[in-house]
């Protein structure tokens, strides 16, 4: 079966905003969660100490816990918080660049998380014998290129597919959300924290273009493979990741769970997140389309078109 990974908050929220999400968390049906800050350094409503207190309280509540690490590392105490969390001696974490993966390897068993850029079987292999014991697919990486690595990928490796959720597309020393602001990095004002889904960047015709998210670029639209959910199970698929947003995270999570019990189709769940989500929904990427079209989206309508006849 299909396991439920809910991934790292990737917005900066307020610190009882966090603590109460991840009460709801600890019933839910997510099977792993993904810990820790990963896109800015200057976010610190929680701590690392914080984040272990949260890791052990989830744990305690029977989920596996894994400790993400900051994609981009600018200074020495970016070093020094990434030493902490990769020598933490108890989570599993998920290296989010070669530095983490550096810390990690021949040590213990680690997660190569989606912003390694693992497009090929060798680079898997090679991330296998630094002591990866599950990947997460690039973001960008479709179906096809999903069906080459499962073929090849080692022996006892798991794959993690990122199914739902704005993609985080890039990330970048400047921080876009404070330069919206004309306000310098440095004096962000932690800016971010007035928007909790991000700040949405639209073209001039209006239409939604990109999220901005500080030092991250998110795209505006919501990536959502629910209605994938079938095919991505007979693809040997292990793990499948949902990124929480600021509301109605649990209920996502309940769709998704419900297409693996047998309790709706993927197409229905696929339907029933469109209620829930911040914005509209694109599959492009998993085609091998641009990333903001709705590929399957004729399909998914034929397919619940059909159940419910």
């Amino acid at each position: 079966m299909l396991k439920l990974a809910l991934g790292p908050i990737l917005y900066y929220w307020p610190r009882d905003t966090v603590l109460k999400f991840y009460e709801e968390v600890a019933n839910s049906a997510a099977d792993i969660v993904y810990l820790g800050e990963t896109v800015c350094s200057r976010r610190h409503e929680l701590r690392l100490s914080d984040w272990l207190d949260v890791a052990e309280r989830l744990q305690a509540a029977g989920k596996e816990v894994v400790l993400s690490t900051q994609v981009l590392l600018e200074s020495t105490a970016d070093m020094s918080t990434l030493r902490r969390i990769t020598d933490n001696g108890r989570f599993m974490v998920e290296a989010n660049d070669m530095g983490a993966v550096h810390c990690l390897a021949g040590e213990v068993p680690f997660v190569a998380g989606p912003h390694l850029n693992i497009y090929n079987p060798p680079t898997l292999q090679l991330l296998h014998q630094m002591g990866a014991s599950r990947w997460v697919m690039p973001l960008e990486m479709g179906r096809a290129g999903l069906g080459v690595m499962q073929q090849h990928r080692p022996a006892g490796m798991q794959t993690e597919l990122f199914a739902y959720g704005r993609m985080p597309l890039a990330f970048s020393a400047r921080c876009f959300t404070a330069r919206h602001r004309n306000l310098p990095k440095d004096n962000c004002q932690f800016s971010c924290l007035e928007h909790a889904d991000g700040l949405l960047m639209q073209t001039r015709e209006n239409a939604p273009f990109l999220v901005l998210n500080g030092t991250q670029t998110q795209s505006a639209l919501v990536y959502n493979l629910a209605g994938e959910l079938d095919r991505i199970a007979g693809m040997g698929v292990d793990v499948v990741r949902i990124s929480p947003q600021a509301e109605h995270s649990i209920a996502v999570l309940d769709a998704f769970d419900s297409v693996r019990r047998g309790a709706a189709t993927p197409a229905q769940a696929s339907q029933a997140l469109r209620q829930w989500m911040p914005a509209e929904a694109c599959d492009g990427y998993w085609y091998g389309r641009a990333g903001l079209e709705q590929g399957g989206a004729a399909e998914r309508e034929l397919a619940l078109a059909g159940s419910e006849a």
